[in-house]
């Protein structure tokens, strides 16, 4: 028992106030999400969402991004441009008080803004506090002002620097290096979120230049998410040729949505609420399901499409193959979840149902070749399903699905606690040999895999749950599959996906990859599907000797050893090339191994790429190697 005169003195000294921006920089993290490749992009949108939202106010049309040659960024836009008269709060100028002022700005009414992304108020402040230096240009009722920041600090006076015909604002930031992980920013990145925001907002040409290596793009779309959705579908082969699209506005909700069927297995339904991307859904998305089932249905039975003892198609079935996005407006959104991505008002649901419903029932009325089309897939889907029901029940029956009945391939590890477990999915018997005897047995568990997998981009489901070796694996995670997912009854906390560094390893962790985010996405989504890193290289030299995993340290290390021919250099093909003993030291040894967190930080792009790699057209695919080639440094065939 500890004395009380042994006990720290906790009284008002220990209470700390930060002050200005210093939580900001205390705590990046608790406002921008993270200080990684995130959070650094984090700040380029938060300035952008401003400049948006003086668009959506009807002040603003053009947006021009830059990154420059430094990696700062540029924001300019034409709107009215952040006032410069003091603020009678705080004593200081508008413009000084939004970049020093945590929950400073026009959003938290309804006045300046009547629809607003960013409702926090804390971001350009926020800009402004992780920034090296960060400067501000006015130009206001004719005059054009400036002022300098360093680290959210005030460095200048607001400073009058002429005359103008134009309105607007420009920002110019240095991200801080002593905040951020990395501070190089990825022009692809900024290009995929540039892009969706011209999408949603109509009329808005957003215009994005990397100076760094002289490329650039310009984004206007008159047809907004009409647009996006054939942006969405240009590699996929449509039920449709037009777009089934739709605006209202009711109770200050302004709703857009835009659909279009594919031939393919996966629905793609991308919400948007004030231009944030609800990944998590939420109010306007339960609408817009429910109504899309509803309607389906009653056109189906009304037109005599369904037979009388035909099977019950449900809403998962009628979204097989959709692409559909759906953004609404709205004045005070209130956002749940996890992330704080999922819309809580609950008046959105009825509105957006409302909206729906009519535009589909409308289109499915005044063209009833396409939709018999939608209705026969939807019910080639609900045969499928329910192929995969009973396959499934006769697999519980069978005890297959069940973990007392793990796959025989399967070595499993003796830990039962789930964090500290992991799956090794290695590819073929040679490697799934050595990996059980070198592993560790207590948290490592090993699955073989016996050649490439089903590509479940052309599958359907029952086909899928026919595969053996794709019902090793969700017998193996324990969390199930479609309906039956279940996270929280995954076995493992890291799946680890270990192929050879060849064209073949290559192909199967892309099947694998794409088998995990179309059907157990929540797996990707939270962190616990990873990539291993076996090397490539062996370079010894006398008592030297050293794994190397790119072309690029292999090249470092032989400028320093000196390239002669006392190098032994053993190039690595195949894990199966490995003894147990090399392939713990070099791959799986958690002390010393490289692993890639597979992370989905734009799921557009991730469907788009699953799509041209494993889908039926030919063309994107040859299109996308031709265009990526000039990245490969090591190919082996």
């Amino acid at each position: 028992m500890v004395e009380k005169n042994n006990i720290q003195h906790y009284g008002a000294d220990q209470i700390q106030v930060l002050e200005g921006l210093e939580p900001v920089r205390k705590r990046p993290g608790m406002y921008i999400g993270s200080t990684g490749e995130r959070g650094l992009h984090q700040l380029v949108y938060e300035v952008v969402d401003n400049s948006i939202d003086e668009a959506l106010a009807g002040f603003c049309d053009t947006i021009n991004v830059t990154i420059n040659e430094d990696n700062s960024i540029e924001v300019i836009d034409n709107g009215r441009g952040i006032p410069i008269e003091k603020n009678s709060k705080t004593g200081k100028s508008t413009l000084e008080t939004v970049l020093t002022v945590l929950h400073a700005g026009g959003k938290f009414n309804n006045d300046a803004y009547k629809v607003s992304g960013g409702l926090h108020g804390v971001g350009v402040s926020c800009v402004n506090a992780l920034s090296e230096f960060l400067i501000a240009e006015v130009n206001w009722n004719g005059k054009t002002y400036r002022q300098n920041y360093e680290r959210g600090i005030t460095k200048s006076e607001l400073e009058f620097i002429g005359n103008t015909d134009k309105t607007g604002t420009k920002i110019l930031f240095l991200p801080d290096s002593t905040i951020f992980e990395e501070v190089v920013y990825n022009y692809t990145t900024l290009k995929h979120r540039m892009r969706e925001l011209a999408f949603l907002n109509k009329g808005i040409r957003i215009n994005l230049e990397d100076k760094r290596n002289n490329v650039h793009d310009n984004f206007y779309y008159e047809g907004g998410i009409k647009e996006f959705v054939h942006f969405l579908n240009e590699k996929k082969d449509n039920l449709h040729d037009d777009i089934i699209y739709a605006e209202g506005e009711k109770d200050k909700a302004i709703v857009e949505i835009s659909v279009q069927y594919t031939d393919s297995y996966s629905e793609n339904i991308y919400s948007f609420v004030n231009n944030i991307n609800t990944i998590e859904g939420g109010t306007h998305l339960i609408g817009f399901k429910t109504a899309l089932t509803r309607v389906i249905n009653d056109y189906a039975k009304k037109n005599n499409l369904i037979k009388e003892n035909e099977i019950a198609i449900t809403g998962e079935d009628i979204r097989e193959g959709i692409t559909a996005v759906l953004s609404i407006k709205i004045p005070n959104p209130q956002f749940e979840g996890q992330t704080k991505t999922k819309l809580g008002n609950s008046e959105v649901r009825g509105v957006v149902d409302s909206v729906t419903g009519e535009a589909i029932y409308s289109y499915l009325e005044e063209n009833p070749k396409t939709a018999k089309l939608i209705i026969e897939k939807t019910l080639r889907s609900a045969r499928a399903r329910d192929a995969a029901r009973k396959a499934r029940d006769l697999a519980r029956r069978k005890n297959v699905l069940e973990s007392m009945a793990l796959p025989g391939k399967l070595a499993d590890c003796s830990e039962r606690n789930p964090d500290l477990c992991e799956i090794y999915i290695v590819e073929g018997n040679s490697a799934g040999g050595s990996a059980k005897g070198g592993r560790d047995r207590r948290t490592q568990a090993i699955l073989p895999l016996r050649g490439k997998i089903l590509n479940v981009e052309k599958s359907r489901i029952d086909k899928i749950l026919n595969s053996e070796e794709i019902k090793n694996m969700i017998t193996a995670f324990g969390c199930g599959i479609g309906d039956d997912f279940n996270i929280s009854k995954l076995r493992y906390g890291k799946i680890i996906i270990m192929t050879d560094a060849d064209v073949d390893g290559a192909h199967i962790r892309t099947l694998l990859l794409t088998f995990l985010y179309r059907y157990m996405r929540e797996l990707v989504e939270e962190g616990h599907v990873y990539a291993a890193q076996p090397p490539l290289y062996k370079v010894k030299k006398g008592k030297f000797e050293k794994y190397v995993y790119s072309d690029d340290e292999l090249n470092k290390i032989l400028e320093e050893i000196g390239r002669d021919n006392k190098v032994e250099l053993q190039r690595y093909k195949g894990l199966g090339e490995m003894n147990p003993e090399q392939l713990w030291e070099t791959t799986m040894n958690p002390a010393d191994r490289i692993l890639l967190k597979i992370e989905v930080n734009d799921a557009q792009y991730a469907d788009e790429t699953f799509n041209t790699l494993m889908g039926d057209k030919v063309a994107p695919r040859r299109e996308f190697i031709e265009e990526n080639a000039k990245y490969v440094k090591n190919l082996d065939i």
